[in-house]
């Protein structure tokens, strides 16, 4: 039974935390459009591409804070924050004069997103039993998934008719609008005194910063920086990310599929959009995109109807990297626009059947005082995989989109492999 006192505050609560959800995965995506004007603007500044960057090293970096917080001082507490946190990045962002400050207002919208990621998931692993939660990660999967793809087209739109600000300056009414709605989330508050981790933090955002810009000297940092944060955590009196968690091998190899997955569905989204616009305009490339959001929408509302029906979730993971490895050697096989279509459906599908069953997973075997650490966990591998990907299919891409394809077949592979390993836990009442 959920843990909000009156029925009635059920339906606003969750509307402030899906619409969270959807504002913050669509910020990921939304730029992609508006990049030229805005470099234009600035007068072509090479460091426009930092403006995508920035959101995702943030979000990724802050994760694990913020999963901590949330199980120190309260979920609402930490979700309000992070909210508010994400609208001021957004003012600033809307209002900035040069591209440095852009930059910095983006960092404070992905600081604000990292959060908002994990309180959601943690926040309905409070509010509802496994089993019951099931559907209710059906809906974030829905929010996520039609946000991610639908990013480039509202941006696109959003940049002809009101120019580029617009795209950050629409989060305040419909961010306000959320906060108000979870004014009626009524989760524990508690507080618990312990020494806060700043060295963990730390070396974790180092480590993660590092592996995500893929150059020779920060691969190196990141390397040194990962080695430096487990020795800290094995020592730590209440580590950021405590590395007991993965002795469960439903949270291990949960992260390192959310780490595939973030990969293969979420790092290819541009270049599927540039392969969909190769004879066609930008609106028209992004119509094409319709079909496919609508196969991740619907395979997300299906597959949490029957887990939350059944209390088993291991065939869903396990069907997505089949359909996935499907969908990617259509791609590399078939010709013609109709096909295309039809194999990206397929990988719609893929991308749709594992976006939240994997937090669930996590969310039923964790102990109630680690939710937070278990959901920043999964959150921040599936952002990680999310923000290697566009880095490491580039070298791909210089050789065709063909070949980006042709570099997704090894990791659905490998993740078809991890899938099989995932346990069997059947979701509790």
């Amino acid at each position: 039974m959920s843990t909000i006192a009156p029925q009635r505050a059920l339906k606003p609560a969750l509307t402030g935390l899906f619409l969270s959800v959807f504002l913050a995965m669509l910020d990921a995506q939304v730029v992609a459009t508006a990049l030229p004007r805005i470099a234009a603007e600035f007068g072509g500044t090479g460091a426009y591409a930092w403006v995508t960057t920035a959101y995702l090293l943030a979000g990724s970096a802050t994760a694990p804070l913020y999963g901590k917080l949330g199980d120190v001082f309260g979920r609402k507490r930490v979700l309000l924050g992070a909210l508010a946190l994400f609208l001021l990045g957004s003012l600033a962002c809307g209002l900035a004069p040069s591209a440095a400050l852009l930059i910095t207002g983006r960092v404070l919208q992905g600081a604000g997103s990292g959060g908002l990621f994990v309180s959601v998931g943690a926040s309905l692993g409070e509010m509802f039993s496994p089993r019951e939660g099931a559907k209710y990660f059906g809906w974030f999967s829905i929010c996520f998934a039609v946000a991610s793809l639908a990013g480039p087209v509202v941006g696109g739109l959003l940049t002809g008719l009101a120019g580029w600000r617009s795209i950050f300056l629409v989060n305040l009414p419909l961010g306000l609008v959320a906060l108000a709605c979870l004014k009626t989330l009524d989760l524990s508050t508690r507080h618990r005194e312990a020494p806060f981790d700043f060295v963990g933090v730390f070396l974790l955002g180092t480590a993660i910063t590092g592996f995500t810009l893929l150059t020779p000297w920060s691969v190196a940092l990141g390397a040194a920086s990962a080695v430096a944060f487990v020795f800290v955590e094995r020592r730590a009196e209440a580590p950021v990310l405590p590395l007991r968690l993965f002795r469960d091998r439903t949270f291990s190899v949960s992260v390192l599929l959310s780490v595939l997955a973030g990969f293969a569905f979420l790092g290819s989204v541009n270049y599927i959009a540039v392969l969909l616009q190769a004879d066609a305009g930008p609106a028209e490339g992004g119509l094409r995109l319709v079909p496919m959001t609508l196969a991740v929408a619907a395979a997300s509302l299906v597959t949490s109807k029957v887990i939350a029906r059944t209390g088993h979730y291991r065939w869903a993971p396990r069907l997505s990297m089949a359909l996935g490895l499907l969908a990617v050697l259509g791609l590399l096989t078939l010709h013609g626009l109709p096909a295309i279509l039809g194999c990206l459906v397929v990988f719609g599908v893929a991308a749709g059947l594992n976006l939240q069953v994997l937090a669930m997973a996590t969310q039923n075997t964790a102990p109630a005082a680690d939710r937070g650490a278990v959901a920043a966990g999964v959150n921040l591998a599936r952002a990680l995989g999310s923000a290697l990907g566009p880095v490491a299919l580039d070298f791909a891409y210089q050789a065709g989109t063909h070949s980006v394809f042709l570099a997704l077949l090894p990791v659905l592979a490998l993740a078809l492999v991890t899938a099989f390993a995932l346990p069997h836990v059947p979701l509790s009442r």
